[in-house]
This record gives structure tokens, sequence and C-alpha cells, in this order.
């Protein structure tokens, strides 16, 4: 038994190594899990007084904000890094929580186990442990500043400086972790023979849903930075970063999400690295050798449109390496696939193409491009508010396969050779356009800064006024009681969404809590002669109806 008890003593002391180690781990992990803030000397920008006139124009110093009449916020931010986000937090205190909150909740409501959310900080602490290495200084302490303006209320998840800090990589996190994809979105440009004054035309949807409360406050930031080139982007709460945006040269940058491997450190965000184009570069080669230097820790498009070189063209860039992809004529698209020689024939990039919606989304594209063949800003936002299918196909409402999957944060237009930009209003893309000419904002003072062209608005898609529209909120919200596993109308269901593949998913799984089996098979077997989104869906609606038939 001598053998035996050594083999016992030496399995504890492996045990107690073992939880020594997964101790010390852990204190470490908590420890870096709140990221330290740059130490920063006080700014006057804090006492400045905060003013608010009776048309709700709020000022501090020469920084505004207001909102107009379709709702969106506009501000103007100008100085130093943290005095702009010091400024920033006072102006958008409310704004900043409010999107918070929805944000959270939203997380909650995915993830509803507190335990697992709290192992969950931990885990994004970790891999995000050196992100502030990641982060030009001048972009930390401009997030700092901002951060001195968010709630306590949401210190169980980090410190304030850590939280904004880490939303600005929620973008990458989200499609890297589990290729979520929660920003599947479609991007082009036309100039030359291919727009009808042949001037630079861009357009984008931006299809990041965390909601419909992330989506409701949306603010177009006009900053006139101490150093680099004035520019607008259209974001929201607390973000710095950029996802759609224009500077004063006319050089536009929008990005689209590719599929990416799972990330285990740190790395520049995306939006971070899209906004250090906007702000330094003016032409596409200042802007590759600025995405050329920095290292991302996921895959992503960024289409990149530029007066200067009069055309467009897309850095596509991995973790390891990066690839610019330009055409031969005169437009260019983007969806969520990679185009160039050399990216294109990666193994993800083929499983993104043989198996999500980029390649349907991208054909859907071309074949409105050619009923379009010389563009303007109205085809332009025809063409991005568009829900049909190949050749016009009903392939149901809010189908991923389609330009306009009625969950879009928000769609922009720009015209960098003019300095024009549009940018939706709620619903989604249907809204009005609203028109800003960057000339006159960023040549205006006080009030003026925030004069909207109004005379260039586009005028909100006449689907609003019809029965489309009213047949979309009706299925948005019983998808909603679906989720939140409440019984649903499946005749309502049937009657407003019937030709898409995931309303008989739905309606199969209501005859399964109904415990009817053969009328659940039934409807999973219609689903699969519907245009099903991706590939993971086919086989979770296949996987169902093998299971009931062998029952």
């Amino acid at each position: 038994m001598h053998w035996f008890r050594r083999i016992f003593k030496g399995l504890l002391y492996f045990i107690g190594f073992l939880l020594l180690m997964f101790l010390i781990l852990g204190i470490y992990v908590y420890r870096i899990a709140d990221i330290k803030p740059p130490e920063i000397k006080d700014v006057p920008a804090m006492q400045w007084p905060m003013v608010q006139d009776s048309a709700g124009l709020t000022s501090v110093g020469a920084n505004v904000l207001k909102q107009n009449q379709f709702g969106l916020y506009e501000m103007y931010l100008e100085g130093d890094a943290y005095t702009r986000g010091v400024v920033y937090g006072r102006l958008a205190r409310k704004l900043i929580h409010d999107q918070e909150l929805a944000f959270t909740n939203e997380i909650q409501r995915m993830i509803p186990s507190k335990r697992y959310l709290k192992f969950l900080k931990y885990v994004v602490g970790f891999m995000n442990r050196n992100l502030s290495d990641y982060i030009i200084r001048e972009y930390q302490e401009e997030i700092y500043g901002i951060s001195q303006a968010a709630s306590e209320e949401f210190n169980w998840i980090g410190t304030n400086y850590s939280r904004q800090l880490n939303y600005h990589a929620a973008h990458d996190i989200g499609h890297a972790l589990a290729n979520l994809m929660l920003v599947g979105c479609t991007s082009f440009a036309t100039w030359d023979t291919a727009s009808a004054d042949s001037s630079l035309i861009i357009g984008r949807n931006f299809d990041f849903y965390v909601g419909d409360e992330f989506a409701k406050n949306k603010i177009i930031a006009f900053y006139r930075p101490e150093k680099g080139i004035p520019f607008a982007s259209v974001t929201w709460g607390g973000f710095t970063g950029v996802v759609s945006g224009m500077n004063l040269q006319g050089l536009t940058v929008t990005i689209n999400a590719a599929k990416s491997e799972i990330p285990f450190g740190a790395a520049a965000p995306v939006s971070l690295v899209a906004r250090e184009i906007l702000q330094y570069a003016s032409n596409i080669q200042e802007a590759i050798a600025i995405a050329q230097k920095r290292k991302m820790f996921v895959s992503e498009s960024f289409l990149i449109g530029s007066a200067r070189d009069h055309k467009a063209v897309v850095i596509e860039k991995t973790p390891d390496a990066l690839e610019v992809y330009e055409t031969k004529g005169h437009q260019i698209q983007c969806a969520n696939h990679y185009q160039s020689k050399g990216l294109g024939g990666s193994e993800l990039n083929r499983q993104q193409m043989e198996k999500s919606a980029s390649v349907y989304r991208y054909e859907r594209l071309q074949e409105l491009l050619k009923k379009y063949p010389r563009n303007t800003p109205e085809h332009t936002a025809t063409i991005l508010r568009d829900y049909k299918g190949h050749q016009d196909r009903d392939i149901g409402l809010t189908n991923e396969k389609a330009l306009n999957q009625f969950i879009a944060h928000h769609a922009v237009i720009f015209k960098p050779e003019q300095g024009l930009m549009w940018v939706s209003t709620a619903p989604w893309q249907m809204g009005t356009f609203v028109c800003y000419d960057l000339n006159e904002i960023f040549g205006g003072k006080g009030a003026e800064r925030l004069h909207a062209n109004a005379a260039g608005n586009i005028a909100a898609d006449t689907l609003l006024k019809g029965p489309e529209y009213l047949k979309v909120k009706t299925y948005l919200q019983l998808e909603q009681q679906h989720i939140r596993h409440q019984d649903v109308s499946i005749q309502t269901l049937l009657q407003v969404n019937p030709n898409y593949y995931d309303t008989w998913r739905i309606v199969a799984e209501q005859y399964e809590k109904q415990g009817k089996s053969d009328s659940a098979l039934w409807a999973y077997q219609k689903a699969m002669t519907l245009e099903i989104a991706t590939e993971e869906e086919r086989q979770y609606i296949k996987e169902k109806i093998l299971k009931i038939k062998s029952q």
C-alpha cells in the first residue's frame, strides 16, 4: 500500500498545484479586467457652463448638441482629445446612459444567467487585457473624457473607463467569438459612367442589430479635432469610433464584417482603425498606410471612397494580411466576403461565401445597379431600401439575403466631391434621408454649424404608407413574442409573412409547443422549400425534420 500512498500524495500535490494556479489566474484576470485610464491633467472644459436655449440646443463652449425634427441628434465637437471627450460626455450624458442601458439589457436578454455574465466579463477582460496597447493615446484620452459622464449603475461590468473602452471592441468581439455576424452590411460606390453626373457616390446599410432600443437614438457627430481633418460620423451615445463617416477632404470610410477566427488576445478595434483613417487620411494611399500599420484581431473590409482619387476601393484586412480590391470599371460592391485574389481564396472566406447570405445579397446588389446604370443619390436610397430577392422575388420580409432586412441601425449616402452626406431616419433606412453639407457645417459658427441642407433631403419611402409596413411591424412583434417563449398567433404570422422561411420555422416551433408533431413536421418541410438565408439555419431545420420523423 506504500506505492498507493505515494501516488495519492502526489495526486494531492498536483491538485493543490492546479488550485493554486487557478487562484493566481483568477486574481490576475480580476486585476486586468478593469483597464487603467491614461493620466490626464485637469482641463477647463469641466468648468465651462452648459447653456440650453429655447430651441433645445445645448452648448458647452463652442460645442453644441441638438435634436432635429426627424429625431437625429446632431453634435459638433472641437479641441484636444480629452476636452472633446469631456464635452461629449457633458452634452450627451443621457444619451450615453440610455445607450448603455439598451446594450446591457439586450445582453442580459440574450444571456439571462448572472453567473455566466460575470464569467464572460472576466473572459472578455482577459482577452482585452492589453487593449490599451493597441489604441493610440489620443483615442484613449477621448474615451476617458467621455467615461467621466458614464453612470455608476453599470459598475457590475467594470469601471467607467474600462467599459467604454471595451464597448469600442464590441463589434469585433461580437462577430468573432461565435461569428454571430450581427453586422451583415452592404456597401457600394459608383463614379464616372456609372453615375448620372459622373460624381463619386457611395451608399451603405449598417445592419448592426442589438435590439430596437439600441438603434433608437442616433448621433451625427461633426468633429473638428486639434490634429487631423474635420470629419462627420454616424454614431451613438458614448461611441467615438467610426462605422460610417466622411471627412472634409472628401474621404469616406464604411466597414463590413468578414468571417474571422476566434481571437485569443487584444488588438486595435476596427472602429478605431476606421476613425484614424477618417481623421488622418486624405486619399486612398494614406488610408491603406494607416490600415497597414494597425494590428486587428478580426477580419474586416473597409470601403474607402476618395474625392481626390475620384474612385473607391475596398481594403480587405485580416489579423495577418492586407489586400486592396479594385475594379476596372466605374463601380464597386462590398458585402461580407472578400473579393481580392490574395484573400478571396482563403478557407474561411470560401466558407463564408458558401454558407452565409453574403453572396446572394451581393448578386442582388449587382442586379439593382444594372437596373440603375446611371446612379444618383435617390437611386442609391432606392437600392438600400430594397427588400426583394433575386429577380424581384418575394423571399419574405426581413430575410438576411435582402439588402434591406428591416434591422438597419442606419443607412448613409455620400457625394464626397461635393461634401454632401445623407443619413437615414427611422424606421430603419425607410424614413427621410437628411442631407448635410460638410463645407457649410465646418464653415459656420455656433448653431449654424448644425444646419442641415433641407432642400437636399431624400423623401421617405412610400412603403411606409402602404400595407407592407404594417406587415413588417406585425411580424417583428410576433417574432419577439416567440423569442420570449410566448404563444404566437400562427394564423397572423402566415397572413403577414407567408413567403419567409423563418415564419414557418416559428410556426413549427409553436406547433411543437402544442404537442402537434405532424403539423410541426409539415411547417418545417414548408420552410425547406423557401429561400433560407444561411447553411446553418438550413441544417437546423433538417435536423428538426429528422428528429420528428424518428419519433
